[in-house]
């Protein structure tokens, strides 16, 4: 009866317009609408923030990278702060080598402010998430459905660098979790 009542208006929205953008679009193999990811990005945010920009962040985080959404849609409607951690969120040139695009991300990322850590987190670790339980599944057949062309080594190259990249979260549960599963996944 109690409880104090937060201002989710913007998080709502994201929610909303992050449905919309990802409608009809199943994750890669997964057999499951696209939309849980960023929901789950959502998630883990939440257990370190509950800035309402970061999570409408996370929930908008793929929506530029994989949909015909532009930066100055979520800017219009999300404001300069949530359009730019989105914008720090989403690889920049498609087009280029995946090693290149990742080294440039990494180091993007490990130049960030906190805040885009944090978002990155949430997507990171949910990607991480999907990882280890295909890799249960599928062991070392998992490789095959991603675009990295070293498979299983060029996967852990990249997680292990953006392990690295997000040090400034360790001490949060969401950091511990990303590196268990990264040593679990690679060892």
């Amino acid at each position: 009866m109690g409880e104090k009542r937060m201002d989710t208006a913007l998080l709502d929205k994201a929610i909303k317009f992050a449905v919309d953008a990802h409608a009809g679009v199943e994750r890669r193999g997964k057999g499951f609408p696209y939309i849980v990811h960023p929901m789950e990005a959502v998630a883990v945010v939440a257990t370190i923030t509950a800035d309402q920009e970061l999570l409408a962040a996370a929930a908008l985080h793929d929506t530029v990278e994989d949909t015909d959404v532009t930066e100055e849609q979520i800017c219009a409607l999300f404001g300069p702060r949530v359009a730019n951690l989105v914008h720090l969120e989403s690889d920049d040139d498609m087009n280029e080598e995946w090693r290149s695009r990742k080294k440039k991300a990494i180091a993007r990322l490990a130049a960030s402010p906190i805040d885009a850590k944090i978002v990155a987190m949430g997507d990171k670790l949910s990607n991480m998430r999907a990882i280890a339980r295909d890799y249960r599944v599928q062991g070392d057949g998992l490789w095959t459905i991603f675009h990295a062309p070293g498979g299983k080594p060029d996967h852990e190259w990249h997680y292990r660098e953006l392990a690295a990249a997000l040090k400034e979260l360790e001490g949060t549960d969401a950091y511990s979790e990303f590196t268990e599963l990264i040593d679990k996944v690679f060892n």
